[in-house]
């Protein structure tokens, strides 16, 4: 008998199932291997191996020292000199040195055969599976690999660091970017009196040559701060422009950027965000010198997506656990996942997730096909700000009704739970709040109704008998909204939960999608898990969409 068969004898005798690991987070999920099926083989097997790494004890144990071992600024070495490096534990160049051979940064923007057409699609279950090990190291890749939207806008500027963006080995040298086989890229928007409201932004840039500018000012929150380039917002003479600003220059010296200090974050620990001040800080102008906000909406738009991706992600890992500990645990003389009132509370969380998942890989397949598709390119513009409001409100009170399911065990740091729950929020505060995710949502009412109609034809043809009446109940709430602001936050409510369902519905999961529409749409208030009633089969949802272990 092995040393492990010994302690899990011995776990059984005191009522404690093994940790959740060594189980394969992809093929472990049927939702997950259904949406991502048509998918080439080669992309599907290499989903089935990173599953695989994603709960090993090695990979736990990595995501586990980046986040206790919190990178730290040095400011100045040993000679008194300005150096404002950040140092990271080994751990978190392990994760992205593998994240970054995965493709996180770069394969939505790869052409090949194997992925052609559905390039958003494989990254987005490969964000998904990487989320449920450690979202820290996975910010500079979402912005290295949304970077390339706003880049996009200066010919010279795509040409020059496009090809070190995507290439696929990390290199965490600290040298000038032009000298590395890889770079990464961080971004800068937000300064202390604005806020969200970047447009009160201050930080100025001069023009000193074609496409070329100084920069100097600050900027609140650096994400990623020893990224080698950072795309930022900057006031010039024509308006609010954006830029791209080297780290440093092409001898090695710094190019103006004075970190401050690191940010004591709530969660996301293992990555760095930082306040610098720069002065006579050059940077390349991407796009109009007034159009800066337009160009970085780009980027913002795809980072929004991997918010909602990252959600889906932690969430879904927070209740496999939970099912897991209450299929190994029993309580008043059965299993716990078999007691009444604790399969509703799982079931009616198992839907949640699936709703989140469904709706945030539909608005990556979107993106995929906004280019052919008017339906698509109307869902990925409505859409977007609508799935990363919902997705990452739900996220943190889901992740601690699973962190109940397993009680006392489950508040303590050694288990991943904790800093999912941690991590959760962060995602629903960057890259805008709720509210500026409503007010986005209005933004489109006002300029294009039409794009509403598109999607809400799409929702009514996929909601089968209750498609009409839904989509009735949706334009009534557009109409407050046109004479209400205020209730912006009740019409993206209900896209969400509409959307969800129809999704759940065209992929053929009809008594998962009634559950979900009767409970969340047609039912009465509610604001705890554990409302299902006995006509829906609380079990059969549990077992459907978290298999039990063979």
């Amino acid at each position: 008998m092995t040393n492990m068969t010994r302690t899990e004898d011995k776990l059984a005798d005191l009522n404690q199932p093994p940790l959740w690991s060594g189980i394969n987070a992809y093929r472990s999920d049927p939702l997950i291997v259904d949406l991502t099926s048509s998918l080439n083989r080669s992309v599907r097997d290499e989903l089935d191996t990173l599953g695989r790494y994603v709960t090993s004890h090695e990979a736990q144990e990595l995501a586990r020292m980046a986040n206790e071992s919190a990178p730290k600024l040095r400011t100045h070495g040993p000679r008194g000199e300005r150096i404002d490096q950040v140092e990271f534990h080994p751990a978190w160049h392990a994760l992205m040195r593998r994240s970054m051979a995965a493709g996180l940064h770069s394969s939505a923007w790869e052409s090949n055969t194997e992925s052609r057409g559905r390039e958003h699609l494989g990254r987005a279950a490969r964000f998904y599976l990487t989320a449920q090990l450690e979202c820290g190291h996975l910010c500079p890749l979402t912005m290295t690999s949304a970077s390339v939207a706003a880049i996009m806008a200066s010919n010279p500027v795509q040409k020059d660091w496009t090809p070190r963006i995507l290439a696929r080995k990390y290199d965490s040298t600290n040298r000038p970017a032009q000298t590395k086989s890889a770079v990464t890229i961080g971004m800068g928007m937000t300064e202390k009196q604005g806020g969200t409201d970047v447009r009160a932004n201050r930080t100025a840039a001069e023009r000193v040559g074609e496409g070329i500018y100084r920069l100097s000012g600050h900027k609140w929150f650096l994400s990623a701060p020893m990224s080698d380039a950072f795309v930022m917002l900057a006031q010039t003479r024509e308006g609010m422009g954006c830029f791209l600003v080297p780290r440093l220059l092409e001898d090695g010296s710094s190019n103006g950027l004075h970190l401050q200090r690191l940010k004591d974050k709530l969660g996301n620990r293992s990555n760095a965000s930082a306040e610098v001040e720069f002065s006579d800080a050059f940077g390349y102008l991407l796009g109009k010198p007034d159009a800066g906000i337009a160009t970085i909406l780009d980027m913002v738009t795809l980072t929004r997506l991997d918010c909602s991706l990252a959600s889906a992600g932690i969430m879904r890992a927070s209740l496999a656990e939970a099912v897991h500990h209450a299929r190994g645990r029993s309580v008043f003389g059965k299993m716990l996942v078999a007691q009444p009132i604790m399969t509703r509370v799982l079931a009616d969380m198992a839907l949640d997730v699936a709703a989140a998942t469904v709706l945030s890989f539909r608005l990556a397949s979107a993106f995929d096909k906004a280019r052919i598709s008017a339906e698509d390119a109307a869902y990925a513009r409505l859409m977007t700000p609508i799935v990363k409001y919902w997705t990452t409100k739900i996220a943190p009170a889901l992740i601690y009704e699973a962190m109940e399911v397993i009680g006392g065990s489950g508040y303590i740091e050694e288990r991943p739970i904790a800093r999912h729950y941690r991590e959760a929020p962060v995602n629903a505060i960057w890259e805008g709040s709720g509210n500026v995710m409503a007010l986005d949502v209005l933004r489109v009412l006002g300029r294009g109704k039409e794009l509403f109609e598109t999607v809400f034809a799409g929702l009514e043809r996929d909601l089968g008998s209750a498609g009409r009446k839904t989509v009735d109940v949706l334009r009534a709430a557009m109409a407050l909204c046109e004479r209400d602001e205020g209730a912006a936050r009740l019409l993206v409510e209900q896209i969400a939960l509409a959307a969800a369902a129809a999704e759940l519905y065209r992929l053929g999961a009809g008594r998962i999608a009634d559950a979900f529409i009767e409970t969340r749409l047609a039912g009465g208030w509610r604001s705890t898990y554990g409302m299902l009633d006995s006509r829906f089969d609380a079990g059969y949802i549990v077992d459907l969409l978290y298999p039990p272990a063979n």
